[in-house]
């Protein structure tokens, strides 16, 4: 018999909820770093995976080849991206195109970043606050997970993702969709993310196991995670996304990691 007919036949003897969707697996719970503007850390324990993607995944050239990554040490990673409110904390005002309450702030360079960045760290008595490397990022969004994206199959998209695939025309609150089994909010769509790395299209091929710190130097950086207008495929966890260091549009934010000192 048929799944549709199965289901049929489950549906007329009152037990539809078998033919649901099986439920997804539970979120972490883990340490919880808080600072004084009320930015919420969460602590990703070290570990491994695979980094990149098959070729089965109608991926890009620059996602592969498919490598085995060690994060060595423990990092903290935003909960959600960085809010307008706690960019004009900081930096004193909003250059975001879409403002509002709660959402995240976009049209920031890579530059602009490195700014506020160093503002935080002298605000808060520390030289902790960065951006994550590519790798910590792309090991955070997956979230032990080694599918496209760390909710597994694509039916969930809507409940986990801010993107243009559901009429979306703007950015959403942050932390409005579901979060990822570790707990952080919006690693598909919503706003792009920078990460530190500068980009090199052949960089997987000869980067280190352990903790790979990307290429050098280069003309662009890093953006992950695919925005508020992007298509599907943009938001899968291995997507590689680049823009030059200066760039700024209403789809680009961050999120920010931290390492104790």
């Amino acid at each position: 018999m048929k799944p549709s007919k199965i289901c049929a036949a489950l549906f007329i003897g009152g037990l539809l909820a078998a033919c649901a969707t099986p439920p997804e697996a539970p979120v972490a719970s883990f340490p919880v770093h808080k600072n004084s503007i009320g930015m919420e850390l969460i602590e990703i324990p070290p570990g491994s995976f695979m980094m990149g993607s098959d070729p089965k995944e109608k991926s890009r050239a620059n996602e592969r080849p498919k490598h085995h990554v060690i994060i060595s040490k423990p990092f903290y990673l935003g909960k959600y991206e960085v809010t307008q409110e706690q960019w004009r904390t900081v930096m004193g005002n909003n250059p975001s195109v879409f403002k509002a309450h709660g959402e995240p702030v976009e049209n920031v360079s890579w530059e602009d970043v490195q700014v506020f960045i160093q503002r935080l760290n002298e605000r808060e008595g520390t030289r902790g606050y960065r951006l994550p490397t590519e790798a910590e990022w792309e090991y955070a969004a997956r979230a032990g997970t080694p599918h496209m994206f760390s909710f597994g199959k694509k039916n969930r998209v809507r409940e986990h993702a801010c993107y243009f695939g559901t009429a979306i025309q703007r950015t959403c609150p942050v932390g409005e969709r579901k979060p990822n089994p570790w707990g952080l909010y919006d690693m598909h769509g919503n706003v792009w993310e920078w990460v530190q790395d500068w980009y090199a299209p052949d960089y997987y091929a000869g980067s280190p196991e352990s903790d790979p710190p990307g290429p050098e130097s280069g003309k662009t950086r890093i953006l992950r995670g695919g925005s508020w207008r992007s298509q599907l495929s943009s938001l899968r966890s291995a997507h590689r996304g680049a823009r030059r260091p200066v760039h700024r549009d209403g789809r680009s934010g961050f999120r920010l990691a931290f390492s104790p000192q």
